[in-house]
């Protein structure tokens, strides 16, 4: 139910000369993190908004599973989309856990799994809930109020989430905090994201797959490992500075360019690396250990193994 499909989708604003979205077309795997990416006016944004049928296409096919999303009541298919925005929105007359709760009491959840699932969500979110629970927004940091507000998104328990500039009016140190928690929860839930940034740095450290658009229309979409090898044109090549691959490699997870598991894997031996630490680290680790690979792990347990050619292959020309 969680895989999003555009087909043929276009969208053309009254008096505009030109389509904001022209004739796109992709897959959003299910659980997957996939970020928009791409200049301002490119059209990030109103391809997201289609999807919750806050805009709506001016032609082609929006699904969510196998469902038109223009055939489902639009107010049924937010309730079981979260979305995040820069500007938060949390209503400020309310404590965090009653912003927290609005969402399952439209769902008529009865209260006991209510304030379960807000004491559950806050503590996700590293906001401990004896401290936070009755606190309103003003009485909170930008970064604190931007942890509710993706609490608030997962409160309903969506499959989908969607996020326009979530991070970007929070400071740079703040920023990157955020990041790291949005990648920590991702990995324990598993949510299909997406996920609009004009931060190239921000995108590569966050998706499985990047869109990059440019006039309405997709340039390329793909990993992050490999737009920054073979990007495919030079606008793409001049947006994520694929020319400086070193410091790019400090924003690549290991876990997107790492191979899979040989079937006759044993430990071998290899040094370890986490699967989301980044390719920097592992340079690092393979130049100091003299190692032919090493071995990645997620939450201890083997998952890939990523040599000296897989990092290179990141420096490859097209």
């Amino acid at each position: 139910m969680s895989t999003i499909r555009f087909e043929n989708v276009s969208k053309q604003f009254a008096n505009a000369t030109r389509p904001a979205v022209d004739d796109v077309s992709f897959v959003v795997d299910e659980g997957s993190f996939v970020v928009l990416l791409g200049p301002s006016g490119c059209g990030k944004t109103t391809l997201l908004k289609m999807i919750n049928r806050l805009y709506e296409p001016s032609a082609g096919t929006i699904y969510l599973g196998d469902e038109d999303v223009r055939q489902m009541d639009a107010t049924q298919l937010r309730r079981q989309i979260g979305y995040v925005i820069q500007q938060i929105g949390l209503f400020p007359h309310m404590t965090v856990a009653e912003n927290i709760a609005i969402v399952p009491q439209l769902l008529h959840w009865e209260a006991g799994r209510i304030a379960a699932r807000i004491d559950e969500l806050m503590t996700l979110v590293d906001l401990p809930p004896d401290e936070y629970r009755d606190r309103y927004p003003s009485q909170m940091s930008g970064g604190q109020r931007q942890r509710v507000g993706v609490a608030r998104a997962l409160a309903g328990d969506p499959g989908v989430i969607l996020m326009d500039e979530p991070f970007g009016a929070i400071d740079a140190i703040t920023r990157t905090g955020l990041q790291d928690e949005l990648l920590s929860l991702q990995r324990k839930l598993h949510k299909t994201i997406v996920f609009v940034t004009h931060d190239v740095e921000e995108a590569l450290r966050l998706a499985d797959k990047i869109v990059i658009m440019r006039d309405g229309r997709i340039v390329q979409y793909d990993s992050p490992f490999t737009i920054l090898s073979r990007p495919a044109n030079q606008f793409v090549r001049d947006l994520i500075g694929a020319d400086d691959i070193v410091r790019q490699l400090s924003l690549i997870r290991v876990e997107t360019a790492m191979a899979p598991l040989p079937a006759d894997y044993g430990r071998n031996g290899y040094p370890t690396i986490a699967c989301d630490d980044n390719l920097r680290q592992a340079l690092s680790v393979l130049l100091g250990t003299a190692a032919a690979a090493l071995t990645v792990l997620d939450a201890e347990e083997p998952v890939g193994l990523l040599t000296l050619a897989d990092i290179q292959n990141s420096a490859v020309e097209t």
